[in-house]
This record gives C-alpha cells, sequence and structure tokens, in this order.
C-alpha cells in the first residue's frame, strides 16, 4: 500500500511539474516574438552595431523590458549600485602603416599578406626567422622540441601530420583539434616566446589568393580588442610562395616538409636557413563602450545555483551605406530570450518560480569575436563553478537548404559533448513538448563548419560549464542586408522558444544539479 502511495505521489508531481511548464510555456508567442523583432530589426537601431548608437538603443529596450517584467539587476556598478549593464571598454583598432621586409624587399599589407588579432608593432623591428612546422605541441607530438622560438618570428603549416592514414597527434585516424585551429597554433607559438607567427595558407598562391579576396573587405576595416587583456590568437598570414622566399628555398621543397614531417615525427629538423626579417604593424586606437544586458530571476531553495541563457543582441550595423538588420542573426535569439524571461517572470509572480536562478544575458559584441560573452566568463557576476548550464540562441527564425520544405527542425549542438544529463533533459523536453525535428548534423566533431565553436556559448563550454546551441542553419540572407524581419518565421521561431524555455525548466527546477562526466565520446 505504502509502495502505491509512493507510485501515485511521484506521478502526481510530475503532472503537476509538466502542468506548470505547459501553462507559462503558452505565454511565449509568434506575435510577441515579431513585436520585439519588429523593434529590434528596425531602421531606428541601425543595424545595431557593437558600440553604435543602434546597439545603445537596443540595449535601452531590453534593459526596459526586463524593468517591466520585475527581473532583478544583477550587475553592482563602482558606485556601489544595482545595474542591468555589463559594461566595459573595447578598443578600436584601425590599421596604419603595415609592411614586411624580407631582405631588402617590401612586401604590401593585403596584397603580400595580412593579418588577424591583437597585433601591434609601432616602429619596424628586426626578427630572426625559424620554420616550426605544424605549430603543433603536445606531449606525445611537438613541432618544437628541436626549436627555440623566444624573440624569433615562426612560420608554420595549418593541418596537422598524418601517415599512414593515421594523425601523428591523436595515434588515430581521428583529426585533432589542432589542425584548423590556427589561433591555438598562434598561441602556443606565443607562450613558447615567439615574437610572431607567420601561417601558410593553403598549397598554392591561388589557395592564398582566394582567402585574401573572400577576407580583405573585412579585414580593412577598423576591429576591436579587449582592453582588459591581449587575445592569444593573433598572426600573419603568407602564401606558399612568401614563407618560400622568407625561408630562402622554393615552394616545392617547402611542400615536401610536409611528407619529411610526417616521416620522422618529432625527431624532425628543418633544413632551411631563413632569409632576413623586418616588419612594421602600427595601429590607431580609440576606446568603445559596450554592454551585455543582464536580467535575473532569483530562484528559491537553490538560489545560488544559476542556469544562464545568451543570445547576441549586436549585428554588422552600416556597411558601404546600407543597413544589415540582423533580424535572424540574432534578432531572432534576442527576441526568444525576451519571451522566455516574461514566462519566467510570471512564474515567479504566481509563486511558482524557479528553484535555481535563470540569468537572461543577451550579450553584445558577439560579431566582433564573441566578446561579451568571454567578457562575461572573465568577469562573471555569479561564479562559474555555480553556473548550472549555458542555453545559447542565435539564429533560429529561417530554413537551410537542407530544410527548404520543413519548418520543423531545430539544430542542436553541443548538448552531450560535457554533459549527458543536458542532452537526455533536452531530448525529454522536446518529446514531452513541441516535438521538433532535433538535428544533430552539426554537433559531430568533425563538422568542416566548426559551428560549435563559433558563437557565445563556447565561451561557457571552455570553462567546462554544459551547453546547448540552439540553430536554425545559415541561409542566403546571412550577414547581408537582405537578413530582414520580413522574412522570419514566427511560428517556427516560437516552437524553438519554448523547447529552451521547457529545458530551461527543467534545470531550474530538478532535484539534482546535472551532472558534468564529459558527455558522449
Amino acid at each position: 500500500m505504502n509502495r502505491l502511495l509512493i507510485i501515485f505521489s511521484l506521478f502526481t508531481l510530475l503532472n503537476q511539474a509538466f502542468a506548470q511548464v505547459t501553462t507559462y510555456e503558452k505565454t511565449i508567442t509568434a506575435n510577441d516574438l515579431s513585436r520585439h523583432l519588429h523593434i529590434l530589426a528596425s531602421d531606428s537601431l541601425e543595424g545595431r552595431e557593437t558600440g553604435m548608437a543602434g546597439q545603445k538603443k537596443a540595449a535601452e529596450y531590453i534593459k526596459n523590458h526586463f524593468q517591466q517584467l520585475g527581473l532583478q539587476p544583477p550587475v553592482t556598478t563602482p558606485d556601489g549600485q544595482k545595474s542591468y549593464f555589463q559594461k566595459f571598454i573595447l578598443v578600436k583598432r584601425s590599421w596604419g602603416d603595415v609592411y614586411l621586409k624580407v631582405g631588402k624587399e617590401k612586401k604590401v599589407f593585403l596584397k603580400d599578406f595580412y593579418a588577424y588579432g591583437d597585433i601591434k608593432v609601432p616602429k619596424e623591428i628586426k626578427v630572426p626567422v625559424v620554420f616550426g612546422g605544424y605549430g603543433i605541441n603536445t606531449a606525445d607530438y611537438s613541432d618544437y622540441r628541436n626549436q627555440d622560438l623566444k624573440g624569433k618570428a615562426v612560420i608554420i603549416f595549418m593541418g596537422e601530420p598524418v601517415k599512414d592514414g593515421k594523425s601523428l597527434v591523436t595515434g588515430t585516424a581521428k583529426a585533432s583539434d589542432w589542425g584548423n585551429d590556427w589561433r591555438k597554433k598562434a598561441s602556443e607559438a606565443r607562450k613558447l616566446g615567439a615574437q610572431e607567427v607567420f601561417i601558410i595558407v593553403g598549397n598554392n598562391f591561388t589557395d592564398y589568393e582566394t582567402r585574401l579576396n573572400q577576407l580583405k573587405s573585412h579585414i580593412a576595416q577598423p576591429y576591436l580588442s579587449f582592453s582588459h587583456k591581449l587575445r592569444g590568437g593573433s598572426a600573419l598570414f603568407i602564401s606558399t610562395k612568401l614563407a618560400a622566399e622568407m625561408l630562402k628555398t622554393t615552394e616545392e621543397k617547402l611542400l615536401t616538409q610536409k611528407e619529411e614531417i610526417a616521416k620522422a615525427g618529432n625527431d624532425y629538423k628543418s633544413p632551411f636557413k631563413p632569409a632576413k626579417l623586418s616588419y612594421k604593424a602600427d595601429v590607431v586606437e580609440s576606446a568603445v563602450e559596450t554592454e551585455n544586458v543582464l536580467g535575473l530571476i532569483e530562484g528559491t531553495d537553490k538560489k545560488d545555483e544559476v542556469v544562464i541563457l545568451t543570445a547576441h543582441y549586436d549585428h554588422l550595423g552600416i556597411e558601404n551605406g546600407k543597413i544589415h538588420y540582423g533580424a535572424d542573426d540574432d534578432g531572432s535569439g534576442t527576441a526568444a530570450l525576451l519571451e522566455i524571461a516574461e514566462a519566467f517572470a510570471l512564474a515567479k509572480k504566481n509563486g511558482q518560480g524557479p528553484r535555481r536562478s535563470v540569468l537572461i544575458m543577451p550579450v553584445t559584441a558577439e560579431e566582433k569575436g564573441l566578446m561579451g560573452s568571454e567578457f562575461y566568463t572573465d568577469h562573471p557576476v555569479f561564479p562559474l563553478n555555480k553556473t548550472v548550464a549555458n542555453l545559447n540562441v542565435d539564429m533560429i527564425g529561417r530554413l537551410d537548404e537542407d530544410h527548404a520544405n520543413n519548418e520543423n527542425y531545430v539544430y542542436i549542438i553541443g548538448s552531450d559533448r560535457l554533459s549527458t544529463d543536458l542532452h537526455t533533459i533536452n531530448e525529454n523536453a522536446n518529446k514531452n513538448g513541441v516535438q521538433l525535428e532535433l538535428d544533430y548534423k552539426f554537433n559531430r566533431f568533425d563538422d568542416p563548419n566548426r559551428f560549435y565553436y563559433r558563437s557565445d556559448h563556447y565561451n561557457f563550454a571552455k570553462n567546462n560549464i554544459p551547453v546547448i546551441f540552439y540553430f536554425s542553419g545559415v541561409h542566403k540572407d546571412y550577414h547581408q542586408p537582405t537578413d530582414t524581419v520580413d522574412k522570419i518565421l514566427f511560428d517556427k521561431a516560437a516552437k524553438i522558444t519554448k523547447l529552451i524555455f521547457a529545458t530551461a525548466w527543467e534545470l531550474a527546477n530538478r532535484e539534482e544539479t546535472i551532472k558534468v562526466d564529459g558527455g558522449k565520446k
């Protein structure tokens, strides 16, 4: 009898929990999403570029929404007041006089080479050059065992050494995470004392030229850096032709070193006697203030733990006289957070608020390199070791080519990378609710698009916090002025938003905190 009573009680509690989720989930509507997005993606917000007037207007709109809902402002300002804004300063950098000299020949910026990252060399300096193979440094394989990088410029290949179909880094047919991560390679070289890092693009000059033409207009624009730190991922990018010139060899001999490295492994020694190199990279700097917007629904008995929901509310602004509206990217995700905030706020008002605290955080400067979320994880308002999970929403309002005739889907990225609990919770929330097709195509470790690394959840994942990235894929209007609100599928976006809310609800109210177990291998 007692056993039956326990089973009945558990069944009753489950039904009550499901009824609560359903009740507040119903407040999330396509009409409300449309109302928010018609403001966020309007002419008056001018594309919401970080630090510009349109971004400030968007931040104010979000803050006012949080205030009207009764969300708490969790940020403590320097004067001890509470605020919805986590303000920080970025440094706007524009290229000045930039050049290389190989021997006596001067090389032209954005023609012979290009640059990415926090490079600043205001006066011409001379540096010795070394060849660093693939620029990989691990316990089992290292290109630097026979190298001293201190004060030198190192030239490296992208990719990784492969012998008999196996990576020398992993020892298996599976590629390592070094191969396509130039920032990781550049950061490692600098840790070992390198003055500068030169990365070879492709296998011939055409490969380099194609990539340069894709990036040239972007690189020529002013860019933003942090004021509180330098990011390790900065490098100069060169063709095989220029690399060969710098190493005083031929392109053919340079490229054969890939095979030589694969044969010799850790015993490889560079055969090159490089040319003399000097360079200058002058930068003009000015300060840009921007802000993340934070609204808190404080929990009850587990309020010290927090579930964080993010979406970036910035976009590209005005380019070549045209507004880039960013309706899908990421006005759609920002509107979703505003609706989720309303659902949680109503639950709290009705005495059914979450047990754990829920932080709704539209972040800035994603388009500048995931900078808003990185600033938060560098300066967390709530301890990272008390952060249960991050649910990140970026572009949920359109269809991609793979789903041209199917609105009922969402890409799920990262859900099982760090926590099998999180993956299961999201699957169950979907099964018991909106029943979308959960597409894991971009969750593969070998995804060539590398979407797992390309939105704000990644800064939480780097800190061992379980994440889910909700995404509908790219489309022809991605990063174009034509990403406009009239093309958004609001019914689709509403279903995805309901799934995110249901997942957040379970994370915030379950008895046990989800386990960080390394996820599925």
